[in-house]
């Protein structure tokens, strides 16, 4: 019976990013033909596997339709390999929900005013936000000749001002969204890579 199934998709994987989120696996070899792949999935809700978007695919990644961007919703999913008539057997995914287990992008940074003792920042949050979302981003900031004290500021604004600098002097800052949600869970971000600027004379 083995011998008339295909070798089953590896590395079966949820990748989100931001609230996008796609399956993704390693190509199953074979030794002729085009191998293609079918996805199918099912909500905790509503147990009973559907068709997504992906049906006798050759790519090795499926993006989740519409239909499964709700955050809250807990996904699983399987997908399989066919060549002609054979088939592999399925491989499931362990349940997902988007909103535990998305990674969330550094905030954009869109414009740094300085002055003689602070720097005005402008701020994009890296993902649309839905009703009952409280984000607040995380800002840590240091003078570049002594970048081992840190200070740390939290605000819920996009544009927020970092005070009480030195003037003529290099400041760095990191940023980092946390997202509280409705439910309480507290989502953290990647820190955005450090970006430094000098304050002006008085």
């Amino acid at each position: 019976e083995s011998s008339h199934r295909l070798p089953a998709p590896k590395d079966v994987m949820v990748y989100s990013y931001n609230f996008r989120s796609s399956l993704r696996w390693s190509p199953v070899k074979v030794d002729r033909g085009l191998v293609l792949y079918t996805v199918h999935f099912k909500t905790g809700a509503f147990n009973e596997w559907d068709q997504m978007n992906c049906t006798r695919i050759t790519r090795t990644e499926c993006s989740f339709p519409w239909s499964l961007r709700e955050r809250r919703w807990t996904v699983v999913l399987r997908v399989r390999a066919e060549l002609g008539q054979v088939t592999s057997d399925w491989v499931e995914t362990d349940p997902f929900v988007a909103e535990r287990n998305t990674t969330i992008g550094p905030p954009k940074v869109n414009s740094v005013i300085e002055s003689s003792d602070s720097l005005l920042i402008s701020v994009t949050s890296p993902f649309g936000s839905e009703a009952g979302d409280f984000l607040q981003y995380h800002v840590s900031y240091w003078e570049n000749a002594t970048s081992t004290t840190k200070k740390e500021m939290k605000t819920s604004n996009t544009l927020f001002k970092i005070r009480n600098l030195k003037e003529l002097t290099l400041y760095c800052f990191g940023i980092q969204v946390e997202l509280i949600t409705h439910s309480d869970l507290q989502l953290h971000g990647l820190q955005s890579v450090p970006e430094c600027y000098r304050t002006t004379i008085s």
